[in-house]
């Protein structure tokens, strides 16, 4: 299976339509909601697919209609209708019920009012020959208000498609644009998931399964969520414009794009964090937060890990959790020295946070954080500053790395790093052979990066000030120490390029000079001014 970088899916080459042998099974799902007279044309489009009968089936999820639906003369043959569960209601609850019936390889959302092309599902399904992890968009086009609708034996013998008002059909605005923008989503490293609709989407069944299928409990703008979460699975987004279809008439978005986006927007900032205009409250709590960071506090002390939570509550990265991992299952519940225990500083770390909603403690790390897109491990008293975290996310996604790590400590015996990795890069590599050590595949699909710790603010505890204060005057000395970091850099490279000038033309008393200066050498990265160095650190803690 290829290995496809980011979202650019072009490495991939799919066959021409009609030119390649099938062989994965598919599940057409189809929630429907009293539209008898929709379905049956959505049914007679499916009828009349190239892709073979015997690998195909169709799903019906009737959300409650009465009369109930029923399949109609012109429909595929192997096409059943199931019903929502009594009290259940909406499109989640009609998707996931579709999807839990379907035994397909593949699971292919259409809507009930969809006209699909022929070759509809062929164009779908041969990219998911090529890539497991691939969810395929088809190309909607919209008919005008005022066109009648074809008969369904327009549709199943294809000749609708040959009206001028089909050929006029337009994209919708937006996802024009973005697909425009965007090299058809080759370009898009985290975002691709917002063009997810289920209007026409095909996913593969285990894809689904590992993303926690569809949010019942949506009823609008579940095909987002769900885009999101399996975006977190390492998901690649595909648009096909050879996977063309058409909805009659403009639809809701269209019509009322203003009232929906003021229904969605209440929910989808507490389910998608990427949605970072949502979550503008500086002191919200979220569903799902933003970067899980997870702090080992196996051998700390109480003041090392108090040190490193507190400052990760306290950055400018307000919907971060905090996963703490140590020994908490041993910790005695029998009578006992309160002063004296042998885990005295697991027993405190334990009673500071026991209530915290934000912290979490836990034996290990789960093998992912999904639906969180962002994981930072950090070892017990390695203390981030309050913009240590958004200044690693912000690297990461200005350059599509999955993995940024963070030097804290270089030793005879090796080196340590604190740790950024982007969720679906991880998840995505985890589907590779070699997923034992996934940072050389995450590398070759995202991209990774070394970085030092204190260029980032991050600290030892003992050069740590405490989290609190004013942070006015934090963020204006942060802004004087990067100003002078910049400043002194610059230095070091003019008098670097002085003294290798004087090398190179044996000026041997320049030369001399020069290396008087040597030195100064050490202020590169500000590790050889240790005044500089401890504000530096400084500049990142609340005062």
């Amino acid at each position: 299976m290829p290995r496809v970088r980011r979202n650019d899916y072009g490495t991939l080459r799919p066959p021409a339509l009609g030119a390649w042998e099938p062989r994965l099974t598919v599940s057409v799902v189809i929630p429907a909601y009293e539209c008898q007279e929709a379905l049956d044309r959505t049914l007679a489009g499916l009828a009349a697919q190239t892709y073979p009968r015997d690998l195909t089936e169709v799903v019906v999820a009737d959300d409650g209609s009465d009369p109930a639906l029923r399949v109609p003369r012109i429909a595929p043959e192997a096409t059943r209708i199931v019903r929502v569960p009594e009290g259940r209601w909406g499109r989640g609850w009609a998707r996931q019920t579709g999807a839990e019936a379907a035994g397909g390889d593949v699971v292919h959302w259409v809507d009930s009012d969809m006209i699909l092309a022929r070759d509809h599902i062929e164009a779908h399904l041969r990219w998911h020959h090529l890539a497991s992890y691939a969810v395929v968009h088809g190309r909607v086009g919209f008919v005008a208000d005022d066109v009648p609708p074809p008969a369904p034996e327009a549709v199943f013998s294809g000749t609708y498609e040959d009206a001028a008002a089909f050929e006029e059909a337009r994209p919708h605005g937006w996802t024009a644009e973005v697909l425009g923008t965007t090299r058809e989503l080759r370009d898009e490293v985290a975002g691709a998931y917002r063009l997810h609709s289920g209007a026409t989407t095909s996913v593969a069944a285990w894809l689904l399964k590992a993303a926690g299928g569809v949010n019942t409990s949506l009823n609008m703008a579940e095909d987002t969520d769900l885009g999101y979460r399996l975006a977190q699975q390492g998901a690649v987004f595909i648009p096909d414009p050879e996977a063309r279809a058409w909805h009659l008439g403009t639809s809701t978005v269209m019509r009322r794009e203003a009232d929906v986006h003021r229904h969605n927007w209440s929910f989808l900032g507490d389910l998608i964090p990427d949605l970072r205009w949502l979550r503008r409250h500086p002191r919200r709590h979220w569903a799902v937060p933003y970067v899980e960071v997870v702090i080992d506090a196996h051998g700390a002390t109480y003041e090392q890990v108090r040190a490193s939570v507190d400052a990760a509550l306290a950055g400018t990265v307000a919907d971060t959790s905090v996963v703490l991992l140590g020994p908490w299952d041993e910790l005695p519940l029998g009578r006992r020295a309160s002063l004296d225990e042998p885990m005295l500083d697991t027993r405190l770390a334990y009673n500071l946070y026991e209530h915290e909603p934000r912290v979490r403690f836990a034996r290990a790390a789960a093998e992912s954080c999904a639906p969180t897109p962002f994981r930072v491990t950090c070892p017990a008293g390695w203390v981030l500053g309050p913009d240590s975290l958004a200044s690693l996310v912000e690297l990461a996604e200005r350059r599509g790395y999955g993995l940024v790590s963070a030097i804290v400590q270089e030793t005879a015996a090796g080196v340590s790093a604190l740790r950024l990795e982007r969720t679906a890069a991880f998840s995505r590599a985890a589907r590779f052979p070699g997923a034992d050590a996934p940072d050389a595949l995450v590398d070759e699909m995202y991209g990774s990066i070394w970085v030092a710790a204190e260029d980032f603010g991050v600290v030892r505890d003992e050069n740590a000030e405490p989290v609190g204060g004013d942070p006015t005057k934090w963020r204006a000395s942060a802004t004087r120490w990067r100003s002078e970091a910049t400043r002194l850099r610059a230095e070091v490279a003019r008098l670097e390029a002085e003294l290798r000038h004087a090398h190179d033309t044996e000026a041997a008393d320049a030369g001399r000079g020069l290396r008087g200066l040597r030195g100064v050498r050490g202020v590169r990265g500000l590790r050889g001014v240790r005044g500089v160095r401890g504000v530096r650190g400084r500049r990142f803690r609340r005062r």
